[in-house]
This record gives C-alpha cells, sequence and structure tokens, in this order.
C-alpha cells in the first residue's frame, strides 16, 4: 500500500506539472474512438462500456474524490478533474458522432440532431470555448452534458445489451429525464414547493419535447448499406433501380421497396416501409430484420396494389417503431405513355 501511494503521489506530481498533457490525450483518445468504431463496428462494445464506466464517475464524482483523500492523503487537483470532465465529453461525443453520421437522414429534421452534436464536439475541443464560455455558464454545461449521454445511450444500449431501438430511445429519454431533474435544481435551487413543481415541469417538458421531435433523432446502429426501388427481385437481388416508373409497368409486376439494413449483431428490430403517394400515407407494411450481416440485412416490400391514377410522385419511407427516419427512397410514377425508366438517385 504505501508503495501504491507513493506510486498515486508522482503521477499526481506529473499531472500538475504538465496539465496540458491531459486535454492532449483526451483529444487523441477520442478522434482514436472515432477512428476506431468508424473501421470496425465490433470494437464499439468495448468502446461503449468505457464510456457507461466513465459516466459512472462523472456522476460519483465528489464521492470519488472524497474517498480517494481519505485513502491516500492526498487531493486530486482540481484542473485535472476539469480535464477528466472534458476528456469524458470528448471521449463520448466522438465515440458517437460516427454513427449518426452514417444514420443521419440529411435532408430532414435529423440533420438539426446531428449538427447540434457536431457543435458539442467542436465545442468540448477547443479549450477557449469549453472552459471561458462553457463551464461558467451552468447551465449550458448542464444542457451539454445531458445531450452527451443522451447520444451515447442510443449507441450504447443496442450494441451491449440489445435493445431495439425504440427500447433504446425511450431508456435514454427516461434517463436524460431524471438527469435534467437534479441538474436543474442545482441552477434554480429548490425552496418552495412552488419551485418544485416548476422544475418538475420544465423536466416534463423536455421530455416531452424529446418524444414529440422524436423522428429528428436518427437511429443510431441502423442505417442502410443497399437500397433500391425495382419492378423485379430474384434470390433476394433486385434488378436495376429506378428513379421513373410507368403505370404501366405498376400494374403488370408491381413494384418493390428493396433495402439492406445493418444492425449490430443479436438485436432483433422490427423496422416499417411507408408508402407514400403525393405526401399521402398508403400503405404501413411491417418487417423485422436481424443484426450481424456485415452486408446489410435484406428486406423487402411488394407492392401490387395501386389507386387507379398512380402517376405522380411516391416515397418508400423506412422507420422504426417510434417513426424514427433510418432512410427515404424516392421515386416518380410517370405517364403510362411513357416506358422509359431511368436509373434510380433513390437514398
Amino acid at each position: 500500500m504505501p508503495n501504491l501511494t507513493l506510486c498515486v503521489q508522482r503521477i499526481l506530481e506529473l499531472m500538475k506539472r504538465y496539465p496540458g498533457v491531459i486535454a492532449l490525450g483526451g483529444f487523441i483518445s477520442g478522434v482514436g474512438s472515432f477512428i476506431l468504431v468508424d473501421r470496425q463496428q465490433s470494437l464499439a462494445t468495448w468502446i461503449s462500456i468505457i464510456m457507461l464506466v466513465s459516466w459512472v464517475w462523472l456522476m460519483l464524482e465528489n464521492s470519488l474524490t472524497q474517498l480517494f483523500t481519505r485513502v491516500f492523503k492526498r487531493e486530486i487537483p482540481q484542473p485535472l478533474l476539469r480535464y477528466a470532465t472534458q476528456m469524458i465529453h470528448q471521449e463520448s461525443l466522438f465515440f458517437v458522432l460516427p454513427f449518426f453520421f452514417v444514420t443521419t437522414t440529411w435532408n430532414s429534421g435529423q440533420l438539426a440532431f446531428t449538427g447540434l452534436l457536431g457543435a458539442a464536439a467542436l465545442v468540448s475541443i477547443i479549450d477557449p470555448l469549453y472552459y471561458k464560455w462553457l463551464a461558467p455558464r451552468r447551465w449550458a454545461f448542464l444542457a451539454l452534458h445531458t445531450l452527451t449521454l443522451f447520444a451515447a445511450l442510443l449507441t450504447a444500449l443496442p450494441i451491449i445489451v440489445h435493445l431495439t431501438t425504440s427500447q433504446s430511445f425511450k431508456l435514454a429519454l427516461g434517463i436524460a429525464m431524471l438527469m435534467s431533474f437534479p441538474s436543474l435544481a442545482s441552477i434554480f435551487p429548490i425552496r418552495t414547493v412552488r419551485n418544485a413543481l416548476a422544475i418538475l415541469s420544465i423536466t416534463l417538458g423536455i421530455g416531452a419535447a424529446g418524444w414529440l421531435l422524436r423522428s429528428w433523432v436518427p437511429p443510431a446502429t441502423l442505417w442502410m448499406t443497399d437500397v433500391a426501388i425495382s419492378t423485379q427481385l430474384q434470390d433476394r437481388t433486385p434488378g436495376d433501380s429506378l428513379h421513373e416508373v410507368t403505370a404501366a409497368q405498376l400494374r403488370t409486376n408491381g413494384l418493390y421497396a428493396y433495402t439492406a439494413i445493418n444492425a449490430p449483431r443479436g438485436l432483433d428490430e422490427r423496422i416499417y416501409h411507408v408508402w407514400k403517394f403525393n405526401g399521402k400515407e398508403v400503405d404501413r407494411i411491417a418487417l423485422d430484420i436481424h443484426g450481424g450481416r456485415k452486408e446489410g440485412y435484406r428486406a423487402w416490400t411488394h407492392k401490387q396494389n395501386f389507386p387507379a391514377n398512380p402517376v405522380g410522385k411516391w416515397q418508400v419511407r423506412v422507420l422504426t417503431e417510434d417513426d424514427q427516419v433510418i432512410g427515404v427512397l424516392r421515386f416518380e410514377v410517370t405517364d403510362p405513355g411513357q416506358d422509359n425508366a431511368k436509373p434510380s438517385e433513390a437514398k
């Protein structure tokens, strides 16, 4: 034990002398998380566990530092604690960003959520912004803290415990709400029942807003690796993907909406192909997918029942059970006299 105490003391002295090394280490490890997860998703399980353990540390920081002081008779330097908090934010944000970049449907409200995460990641690595602007503003610091935890849970829960996207969203939102209550209480001290009810109302409002805007949150671990709108499907392989289809082709062969969905190994998920005609939903078809296949789980719907006059703009929106958008396939049905079909630009 004396040798361990001496070793800890020396490490603390070095950290006091070179505090910038901690910040540099956090930045490098955060970028490393980004690259490793992007290159090999199997590493995401271990990185997810490390992230969640680090969040436990962050939530119990005061108790653990007091225990450390009693055991080693030394206090952890405050700059070191600040850098540790910053490192956790960096690690978490750079861990989740590759998932959200891949799964975001950029021409939808999901752009706002992923853009917010990207901005938060930039703030976490720019020290003047993090320490001079963010940290002194308690409300902004706690907002970043809650947003980062919410995004980390959305990514980690399907990977570690194989919760569906719907289950992960509900649990992550619930934890974010519970965490926001003590955070708000630290900004607005509870002195009366009215204050307590006001803070509770704000907390519930945050949860309600998160639920109503759930379609703006990308499903972090689900993305499309291949898509096609085609009149043919053989051996689970679609024919040429089409951007324009004639009404005559629809009546002869119907139409296939083909999607290959990447999902974590062990995850079973229900998704929906929602067929929309000129902005109006005409069909919602459930599909069950199973995670683990590198090329994505192949699933398709075959629609044969079309309106009498199907000419117009069509979409097939690929949604989770909570209506989070995985992707959108677009095509147009042209006048029956047009027989040529063009290559697809569906996403």
